[in-house]
């Protein structure tokens, strides 16, 4: 399953990481770029360490499970 990960540094500097299930691939870097600053100006999300204060970064992550039969 692909994710969208959105990663801010709030108040007291940590990262903070929001996911997105089922992301649009490829990615609109304007629009996501758009989506963050929208995020950022309203206030949207907070975290244990404060308000959102910056982006950091934003990235498509995969995980694949692959199952391993032991009988």
């Amino acid at each position: 399953m692909k994710k969208l990960e959105l990663k801010f540094a709030n108040k007291e500097g940590k990262t903070v990481t929001y996911s997105i299930d089922h992301p649009i691939v490829p990615a609109d870097p304007t629009a996501v770029n758009a989506a963050m600053d929208e995020i950022l100006e309203q206030n949207a999300f907070s975290s244990s360490g404060g308000e959102l204060l910056s982006k950091k970064s934003a990235r498509i992550v995969e995980r694949i499970v692959e199952e391993i039969d032991i009988n």
